[in-house]
């Protein structure tokens, strides 16, 4: 198949997190497999395995996306048979369009004819009055749960969680047109020992709706008991205020390489996830395989990626959350069993598996389209 995703970045991006390291994921799995893959997306792009077809900032991207798509599609020849470069939308040198949705929905039904499969990571409805003022936040929150759903009315869903897909269904998709497909993760080729002194760790982008800042106040209860350090990784908007609220103990590490994210989630006691929302919380299985057991909220996405008793705990408040951290710190029979848990969990989680069962949702898409 001929297969093109329309997404807001690729791994290049600055701000590139879990839905960009699934597309990548994706495409370079569909490549394997003898698909003809391109990427359309906004912002900062770099060279990958497929083509990275660069559309416009991170806003024009949205205005942008019809026009950049058809040029693409002209460029490799894709407007083939009638209605070849008439302008009128006909795509059949293009077997599917993969939407990313990750807030700001492209409306691809509305300019683009053919199969089309929308793959949300998680709704944003209650993160756009987090993030924005209105009207911003008011029209944005619309546009994602009234009129994305209508617009992709017949169409495929894929959810990358069963947390996403309850969501899906709380906007008006139905049931019977999403497909749950959970992301995979890398093995590591070796394992490093646990950190001799207590060590915890939090990964992600530097947001406000990371909650990272609970993450310092907690750890002002949480580190007479335990003593240790406390290790954020990654980077965003938010460090500068992060670092003036930190305490003793905390170390903030940047973006690191992909060798010492390995080493740092080897030697950590616990992996810290603060979030309250996530559409599936990969570095809670990339820590897993790692057997380092992880504490997070009992939110949408965590509670899918992490086992609640079994590959780490869930917290409802804020002292729960505390409490957790501090229980399995303290011990290391019950966090290293936990661990042992998590890695047999995460080896069941295959990338090959992700890309198989999202090239079943193409396949799907394209025969449904299909004139009888």
């Amino acid at each position: 198949m001929r297969i093109t995703f329309i997404a807001g970045r690729d791994l290049a991006h600055p701000r590139a997190g879990g839905s960009e390291m699934l597309v990548d994921q994706l495409a370079l799995g569909l490549v394997a497999r003898g698909h003809q893959v391109s990427l359309v997306c906004g912002g900062r792009t770099g060279e990958r395995g497929y083509d990275v077809v660069p559309n416009g900032g991170d806003l024009s991207q949205f205005l942008r996306a019809p026009l950049t798509v058809r040029r693409h599609a002209a460029r490799v020849g894709a407007y083939g048979g009638p209605g070849a470069g008439d302008g009128s939308g006909n795509n059949s040198g293009i077997d599917v369009v993969v939407e990313v949705c990750n807030g700001l929905p492209y409306l691809t039904p509305l300019w683009w004819r053919g199969p089309v499969v929308c793959l949300v990571n998680h709704v944003h409805a209650d993160l756009w009055p987090v993030r924005y003022r209105p009207p911003v936040s008011v029209a944005g929150r619309y546009a994602e749960t009234v009129v994305m759903p209508r617009v992709h009315r017949g169409n495929l869903f894929v959810a990358v969680s069963p947390s996403t897909a309850r969501e899906l269904e709380g906007i008006g998709v139905d049931p019977d047109r999403i497909r749950i497909v959970l992301n995979g993760v890398d093995r590591p080729a070796d394992v490093l020992a646990e950190s001799g002194e207590p060590l915890f760790v939090a990964f992600g982008r530097l947001a406000d709706y990371k909650r990272l800042d609970l993450l310092l106040r907690l750890w002002d209860r949480v580190r007479p008991v335990t003593g240790g350090r406390l290790a954020i990784a990654g980077d965003g908007p938010e460090r500068e205020r992060l670092e003036d609220m930190a305490g003793p103990g905390v170390e903030f590490t940047g973006r690191l390489s992909e060798r010492d994210k390995h080493a740092l989630l080897c030697r950590a006691w616990l992996l810290l996830h603060p979030a309250q929302i996530e559409g599936w919380g990969l570095v809670i299985t990339e820590a897993a395989v790692r057997a380092t057991p992880a504490v997070g909220f009992d939110v949408p996405g965590v509670r899918d990626a992490l086992n609640h008793g079994r590959t780490g705990l869930l917290a409802g408040t804020e002292g729960g959350f505390a409490s957790a951290w501090a229980t399995l710190a303290l011990d290391a029979r019950r966090r290293h069993a936990m661990g042992e848990a998590a890695a047999a969990r995460a080896s069941t989680l295959r990338w090959s598996s992700t890309v198989s069962n999202f090239e079943s949702v193409l396949t799907e898409a394209v025969e449904r389209r299909r004139p009888e």
